[in-house]
């Protein structure tokens, strides 16, 4: 369902199935040697993902492992970005050359468990639309929805900045109607292309009962 969302020059893969973890490279396996069956699974397939992307790219596979805050380290060259929920694994990459930053989530299409978590997550701008958009499409879990934009905004945000980016620092604008949202940066961004980035554009939809969000910042020719 991923390629409803993202196109060339991005490359990405996803899968509904764990592989087994016996895939993955040594130095990848001792991170998840202690781990559940599950977690190594989940862990092993959302990097066979990874791999099948590079390759689309024509990049040879490697480890992908962990870096700073966990953001996962690249081949020279290549942006990219991974997630994973219950039922679904995915990762897209693209080469710096054309794309400055990707950002990628999964979430299950459930409601945010409690009102303290959901004000967490959104700020009171976002939680004042919730009510209409409901009315719209009901069948989306909204607060959900802008939880998952916002991941993939981070995503998208920290290989650019080195910086963290906390949930309030951020306002979502979900279009029910377009699968588009845009989330306006309410601290200064990196600089980009000359400018300075403002906020990202980014997409939605829901499959299998998968929330996916993406982002890929194209670089200006």
């Amino acid at each position: 369902m991923i390629e409803l969302l993202l196109s060339e020059p991005t490359a990405f893969a996803e899968s509904f199935e764990d592989e087994p973890s016996s895939g993955l490279f040594p130095a990848e396996d001792e991170l998840v040697a202690g781990s559940v069956p599950r977690r190594r699974r989940e862990f092993a397939t959302v990097r066979a993902c990874a791999r099948l992307a590079l390759g689309q790219l024509g990049v040879a596979s490697v480890p992908i492992l962990p870096g700073l805050r966990g953001a996962p380290g690249w081949p020279a060259g290549v942006v990219g970005s991974m997630t994973h929920c219950v039922g679904y694994r995915a990762a897209a990459v693209a080469r710096t050359e054309d794309v400055l930053a990707i950002g990628i989530d999964a979430e299950p299409n459930l409601p945010i468990r409690t009102d303290g978590a959901r004000d967490l997550v959104t700020v009171a701008e976002e939680r004042a639309r919730l009510p209409a958009l409901r009315a719209r499409r009901p069948e989306v879990h909204w607060d959900r929805l802008v939880f998952s934009a916002k991941e993939s905004v981070y995503k998208a945000w920290f290989p650019l900045t080195g910086r963290s980016l906390d949930f309030d620092q951020a306002v979502v604008t979900v279009d029910p109607d377009e699968g588009t949202f845009h989330a306006r940066l309410l601290v200064p961004g990196p600089l980009s292309d000359g400018g300075r980035l403002t906020g990202f554009e980014g997409r939605w939809l829901l499959r299998h009962d998968v929330l996916l969000t993406t982002i890929a910042l194209a670089r200006h020719a």
